[in-house]
């Protein structure tokens, strides 16, 4: 993949989140990473308190979202119009949830953001990850945000590899994408828009737009419908 392929304008959707004038800042979307305390905390208090309620220090929830008792919160957290909490969600802090989206039973959230209509239902960690508008996380699956020897995370295109001089990073999904059961997405594994991996899987590097991932080494291009 090239670099034109992996930046924010390539995988993201901006009208579908309300963190739009975050990622308008920069060309790549895991910057955004290290910028989103400080912007939930720009942005949570100029909310309206007829929309939002707050539930402690730097949580805001839209009055629509009903909260289970087994939820975890702690902030700065915005969680968004028409969201569905399921039980025992665990929000970590620094993080967005976009309209419409799903924070399902005993997942976990931490330093990322969620566009809207994102589902991630049964049992996910999402960690130091951008899901883009509509991105589907199967049961199980997960992003993994740290290299086993703790060393910055490269971006791995194929062709090249992209110093982030990011310690953490989880998963960048691009609108659209659809990640099957039990998978795990490695340190910075990139997924274009519309791509489907199936279950089981471990994807590392970027995977390119329109395609269906089966196994490392054997992706294809989705057929027009």
């Amino acid at each position: 993949m090239k670099r034109e392929e992996i930046t924010t304008e390539a995988l993201l959707d901006l009208t579908r989140t309300i963190a739009a004038p975050l990622f308008q800042r920069f060309t790549y979307p895991w910057e955004v990473l290290p910028e989103i305390h400080d912007f939930l905390v720009q942005i949570g208090p100029e909310l309206s308190p007829d929309e939002y309620r707050t539930e402690g220090d730097m949580i805001w929830i839209h009055r629509s979202v009903e909260l289970p008792p087994t939820v975890s919160l702690k902030g700065p957290l915005i969680i968004c119009e028409g969201a569905e909490v399921r039980q025992a969600a665990f929000f970590r802090g620094n993080v967005l949830i976009g309209r419409n989206s799903v924070a399902g039973n005993s997942c976990e959230f931490k330093n990322s953001i969620l566009f809207d209509h994102v589902e991630t239902p049964h049992y996910n960690y999402v960690g130091d990850s951008v899901l883009g508008y509509r991105s589907h996380m199967g049961a199980g699956s997960i992003t993994s945000n740290i290299k086993s020897d703790r060393k910055n995370i490269l971006i791995h295109t194929g062709g090249e590899d992209i110093v982030t001089g990011l310690r953490k990073i989880g998963a960048i999904l691009g609108d659209g994408v659809e990640v099957g059961c039990g998978t795990v997405l490695n340190p910075g594994a990139v997924v274009g828009r519309r791509t489907s991996i199936y279950p089981l899987s471990s994807v590392r590097g970027a995977i390119p737009a329109d395609c269906i991932y089966k196994r490392e080494g054997e992706i294809v291009k989705r057929r027009a419908e």
